[in-house]
């Protein structure tokens, strides 16, 4: 297993530039099940994750090949609508082919999902809007069994979720009758699948709002190239890095409208940054004041860079807090950056944080994906050498990190354990 020796205490300079979304590819590749035909996806991350979408979509009958960033996808001799245990455990993700395959197949068997050890994330959201649009759902050791041809209808979510937007989404193109979202998630990854699925034949408005109105598909486009939109959470945990650690960072290949919250909090800290398109720069000592924040659904702050600014406000000046509203376990990471000095305390859905004048080096282990980057971060900023354990975490939603920061100058190598 392998491990990332982390040597701190050294400002990161130079350029980085940024994959694509792994949030947005791993939909969109299951959306290539729900039309037969071929498919060519740029911008792909070579990430765990899409190595094990890939596996999964060759099980369900596609012939999948990647090469250069780029997937070419045939699903049209797919013929198993099904998604087993051994890889949905693995990529909560994965569950995101139950829209499609019942969009094709009118039938789906796919494992309750697995993945990060934090905290429970609910399909009962999934279940309820596919039950809601006539669609048979049962629960058979341990599968979700789905049956029938969805039907449109008003969905209405009691609170966002990306995955069950994204599932209904899917589900709809194929759909008896149009099919409304109500209260839908606004995320550009969301939005990223709907521009698949249009280009797939679906008439869809309302895309990147509170409410999404689908047709479904009359004429099919079989033959599509879609390029993938940059990774919004890989940028965001680079300019925190660049404002937490120190140095001149210019951040690459990004979509900057992406990113206005966290721009936002960092000038708020007078932290340094500038921006065109798809470039951003940023510039800092170091040093800086303390200042809370609460995570919310896009345009709010990322839930998936809560664990990031954790590791920026334990090395903060003064006492900070942050809430978290999506999640309410994601706060495994508290005990990793505890024994590298942290002063954080629990209650509830609130991290309380002092700030500390040093950060200690240690060994440490990843818990989940972004807790992940939280360590690297607070290692780099440490006086010393820390060891970090179970970096598979990492190779799940960061591709080749320990090279990009060495780009920047970072101390940070990967050992085999």
């Amino acid at each position: 297993m392998d491990k990332l020796i982390v040597v701190g205490g050294k400002q990161l300079n130079g350029e980085v530039d940024i994959s694509g979304s792994k949030n947005a590819v791993l939909p969109i590749m299951t959306a290539t099940l729900i039309v037969s035909g071929n498919y060519k996806i740029n911008n792909v991350p070579d990430l765990r994750d899409t190595r094990t979408m890939i596996r999964l979509l060759k099980i369900i009958g596609a012939k999948v090949d990647y090469t250069n960033k780029t997937l070419t996808i045939d699903t049209r001799n797919c013929n198993n609508p099904s998604a087993p245990y051994e890889l949905v455990k693995t990529m909560r993700a994965s569950f995101y082919v139950l829209g499609p395959l019942l969009s094709r197949f009118h039938h789906s068997q796919v494992s309750l999902p697995g993945g990060c050890a934090w905290g429970p994330r609910p399909v009962d959201f999934h279940i309820k809007a596919l039950r809601e649009m006539d669609v048979d759902v049962k629960l058979d050791k341990g599968n979700i069994i789905a049956e029938g041809q969805p039907k449109g209808g008003d969905i209405i979510f009691k609170k966002k979720s990306v995955g069950a937007t994204g599932n209904v989404l899917m589900a709809a193109t194929k759909a008896i009758r149009k099919t409304k979202i109500i209260n839908a998630a606004k995320e550009p990854e969301i939005i990223a699948l709907g521009e698949f699925l249009i280009k797939l034949g679906a008439g869809i408005e309302g895309l990147g709002t509170d409410n999404i109105e689908i047709t479904p598909i009359k004429n099919e486009n079989n033959n599509i190239e879609f390029d993938v939109i940059p990774d919004r959470i890989e940028a965001g945990t680079f300019m925190i890095a660049a404002a937490t650690i120190g140095g001149e960072v210019n951040i690459k290949k990004i979509d900057c409208s992406h990113l206005d919250v966290v721009t936002s909090y960092l000038k708020k800290m007078d932290i340094d940054v500038h921006m065109n398109k798809n470039n951003l720069f940023i510039k800092s000592d170091g040093k800086y004041n303390a200042i809370n924040i609460e995570t919310s659904e896009y345009p709010g702050f990322p839930t998936d860079l809560q664990a990031q600014w954790m590791a920026m406000m334990i090395k903060a000046n003064g006492d900070s807090t942050i809430k978290e509203n999506i999640y309410s376990d994601r706060f495994t990471h508290i005990s990793e950056l505890v024994r590298m000095g942290a002063n954080i305390k629990l209650k509830k859905e609130i991290a309380y944080i002092g700030g500390v004048k040093r950060i200690y080096p240690a060994p440490v282990m990843c818990t989940d994906i972004r807790a992940s980057a939280a360590l690297v971060i607070s290692a780099l900023s440490a006086d010393g050498q820390s060891e970090i354990s179970r970096i598979y975490h990492i190779d799940r939603g960061y591709e080749k990190i320990e090279n990009k920061f060495s780009q920047l100058g970072a101390n940070i190598k990967r050992v085999k354990s």
